[in-house]
């Protein structure tokens, strides 16, 4: 939960000259105790001992290892093996919503926020718009980006952020970042964004401003 020392009309006044808000997607619009991105980590285990040709467990090691050290598990096999990236985002992301749910609590409270509201992934653009429909939030951003609109460069990288930023035409000093991955709110606090960690628990750091493990009721103290 957010602290307890931040009452409704100071988070309210913090987020006033917010007039774009930039939300991530996996296990940010949809609550993590869902495991969707369980599905795209077994496709890329498939992925990965296929084409690298190792054992389910070093393709493991190599997914973790490459998240860790590149920002995805993508950026370190297209550094490392040079796979290309269409055939591997197709793959890994054909995968089943069932688990997901409409959130109409959550609808309407990003319906009520002012100015833009856009999606930033380091999936692709047709893998959100799948998500997005699943939980109810048709038509309520103007925009998504994904991995393919940041020139395949992922969160956390800076020139991720800067591409994606400037194709939008969003001011940093009037935006707000919503991400489930601390990691990925530092270059957003350095550009001057407003960021909130949408986490089960919080990670005190500099870089993060609030933190919340309930979007749709932190929302609703925002507007």
């Amino acid at each position: 939960m957010q602290a307890v020392s931040e009452t409704a009309p100071s988070v309210a006044r913090e987020f006033a000259h917010v007039r774009t808000w930039v939300f991530d997607l996996d296990n940010t619009l949809y609550p993590p105790e869902v495991r969707l991105f369980d599905q795209i980590e077994v496709r890329m285990r498939t992925f990965m001992t296929r084409e690298l040709g190792v054992p389910v467990a070093e393709a493991d090691r190599l997914r973790r290892e490459y998240w860790s050290a590149h920002g995805t598990t993508l950026a370190g096999l297209m550094a490392v093996h040079g796979v290309e990236p269409e055939p591997f985002l197709e793959e890994v992301h054909d995968i089943s919503f069932d688990v997901l749910t409409p959130d109409a609590s959550l609808a309407e409270r990003i319906a009520a926020l002012p100015g833009r509201r856009i999606v930033y992934t380091n999936g692709t653009a047709p893998y959100a718009r799948r998500v997005i429909s699943a939980r109810g939030l048709d038509g309520l951003f103007d925009a998504v980006y994904g991995v393919a609109e940041a020139n395949y460069r992922p969160k956390p990288d800076r020139a991720a952020f800067e591409t994606v930023f400037s194709v939008d035409g969003l001011d940093p000093a009037r935006a707000a970042m919503f991400e489930d991955d601390p990691r990925n709110l530092s270059v957003p606090h350095e550009m001057g964004l407003a960021t909130v960690l949408v986490a089960p628990a919080p990670e005190p750091a500099p870089h993060i401003h609030h933190h919340t493990d309930d979007l749709a009721g932190f929302l609703a103290r925002v507007v």
